[in-house]
């Protein structure tokens, strides 16, 4: 273990803190992080000046905001049951920390850079009962300074996909060093299961115990805010398709069969929502559309309205898609492409056939789409529009198809009860 803390401490950290201190400087929204993290120590010292320190503190943290759907029930559920807990969330990503927002969040901060110093000092101002890891973002130094201090680490919807990196030889040696710090490790299936005890095979083992996806329980209590009625009439809605969290790679393979499709069926429409909807994105994305002669409009509020007469709605606002995709038939999820599909769950209880880029190992929700049809991967153009053109023109298997992904959501539900029972219990 001291090789690879010396490796990670002298090599690897600060080499990978540099590489993103250049890039700040032509990135606003990696500037917005370092400026964070730049505050977070003062936001820490303000906050517990304020509180009951004879209090429990639960310390969560989440890569980005889709992490944090994961985090959400989870932390309502320990609330619930230990009313008087604080729940401190640190997010690595701005878009966590800027459009996160959760009656249950008592302290909200950027993580601080991964320095053992900074670590220490950190855990000192914070005294937290557990601290507690959604999904994958782990930061080494945080987990070895927590077990020297006895603190107890746990990490909840751990998934390890086929061919992860974290599965190589000299990758998996530093990994075990890793997870073998932490006191809890809740899988999401048995297959996760499998690959950790791959990764762990050493003399200290964590807890280990499979116990799913509070994402699961997020999306579907969401849904039930929404009427049995509209649940029910997926085929009563306008024949839309809904394009969430494009990313320009999306964008180069979907967007010709699109146009195309919108040129075949004159009651077909679109919701194009970006990732990222930067003035410059939008008015690309005007263009693009106004050059085939295809109207568009721009939604610019959660109170907007999408039904009115553009062929095309383009969404200017971050943090509604979960609404929009139930005035939806069909989905496309984005991310695919590049860094990772994005949230397939928000489509999938809305009864939505789920379509993606092959880029989608990093999400056992879109395994699952996959495995149980209601969702494809699509690795092309062409596959693009010959999977929209069949649920299009082929209303049975649209129906079985949406049946399908809902179905997905219901026969994983209960994690997050789960989940918070093992962190009071374990």
């Amino acid at each position: 273990m001291l090789a690879w803390k010396i490796i990670y401490n002298v090599l690897i950290l600060p080499v990978m803190v540099l590489l993103v201190a250049m890039a700040a400087i032509f990135k606003p929204k990696l500037r917005r992080g370092l400026m964070g993290r730049y505050k977070s120590m003062g936001v820490l010292r303000r906050f517990f000046r304020q509180i009951d320190r004879d209090r429990p503190v639960y310390w969560f943290h989440a890569a980005s905001h889709g992490e944090y759907e994961q985090v959400r029930p989870v932390a309502a559920g320990l609330k619930e049951v230990i009313p008087q807990s604080i729940i401190l969330v640190s997010f690595f990503s701005p878009s966590g920390f800027r459009h996160v927002q959760d009656e249950n969040i008592d302290c909200k901060i950027y993580l601080p850079v991964d320095f053992p110093l900074l670590v220490n000092r950190t855990l000192k101002i914070i005294r937290p009962q557990k601290i507690i890891f959604a999904a994958y973002d782990v930061w080494p130094n945080l987990v070895w300074q927590a077990k020297r201090q006895g603190i107890h680490t746990n990490i909840f919807a751990a998934h390890f996909a086929e061919g992860s990196t974290k599965l190589y030889p000299v990758i998996k040696s530093f990994y075990r060093n890793v997870y073998s710090c932490f006191s809890t490790i809740y899988t999401i299936s048995e297959i996760d299961h499998t690959r950790l005890k791959s990764i762990l095979d050493g003399k200290h083992k964590p807890l280990v115990r499979v116990l799913g996806n509070p994402r699961y329980d997020q999306v579907k209590k969401y849904a039930d805010n929404f009427s049995r009625e509209r649940t029910e009439s997926v085929l009563n809605r306008d024949r839309r398709i809904v394009v969430g969290s494009v990313w320009p790679e999306d964008e180069a393979v979907i967007l010709q069969p699109l146009l195309q499709l919108l040129g075949e069926f004159d009651d077909l429409s679109l919701l194009w929502v970006p990732h990222e909807p930067s003035g410059r994105y939008i008015a690309h994305s005007v263009n693009i559309f106004a050059e085939h002669d295809i109207t568009t409009s721009t939604y610019v509020s959660c109170d907007g309205n999408i039904n009115n007469g553009s062929r095309v709605v383009i969404v200017d606002v971050v943090g509604n898609l979960a609404n929009l995709y139930w005035q939806g038939q069909i989905s496309y999820v984005g991310g695919g492409f590049s860094s990772g599909v994005h949230n397939v769950m928000e489509p999938a209880i809305a009864r939505l056939p789920v379509m993606f880029g092959p880029r989608y190992h990093n999400s056992q929700e879109a395994e699952q789409l996959i495995e149980f049809q209601g969702g494809r991967a699509i690795e092309d153009s062409n596959s693009a529009y010959e999977y929209f053109r069949k649920l299009i023109n082929d209303r049975d298997y649209f129906l079985e198809s949406s049946l399908a992904a809902t179905d997905v959501i219901h026969r994983n539900l209960g994690s997050a009860t789960r989940v918070v029972r093992g962190i009071i219990r374990d």
